[in-house]
């Protein structure tokens, strides 16, 4: 008998992440099954929880709202800079980083025109409702 899976279990899955237009953004099937605690904070907080009372072998697509996936978009981490304090050849989609201070700020590249780019700190799923095809290839419970 199968045993459900409770907060603090270790879970492996195999998964595929779309956004609500369809596009697939990221996928385990091929590849290595991802493994995490199950309510814990290794993923985002909306496939950690969903999970819980799943069993091995066990298929669900969940909806993910931006609250429990990136969070919202914010604004304020778009920044519009000249093209010459940019790498050159930079692209959109280009990731960079820079020091600010004490801290290592990681940015995409979102807009270029002929003088500027947009840079912006928001992560690239921040504001979007995800969908994920989840299945449970094993649990390890916790101890």
């Amino acid at each position: 008998m199968a045993n459900k899976i409770h907060a603090g279990d270790l879970v492996r899955i195999h998964y595929t992440g779309r956004l609500e237009n369809g596009t697939v953004f990221s996928t385990s099937i091929g590849g290595e099954p991802l493994e995490f605690t199950a309510g814990g904070d290794e993923v985002i907080e909306g496939l950690a929880e969903a999970v819980i009372g799943m069993e091995p072998g066990q298929r669900k697509t969940i909806t993910i709202p931006p609250e429990k996936a990136y969070g919202p978009r914010n604004p304020d981490l778009e920044r519009e800079v000249p093209l010459t304090e940019l790498p050159e050849g930079v692209q959109v989609g280009d990731r960079l980083s820079a020091q600010i201070g004490n801290h290592r700020v990681r940015f995409w590249v979102k807009e270029i025109d002929q003088d500027t780019a947009i840079l912006d700190a928001n992560h690239p799923l921040a504001g979007q409702t995800l969908e994920l095809d989840i299945e449970i290839l094993a649990v390890e419970a916790a101890s």
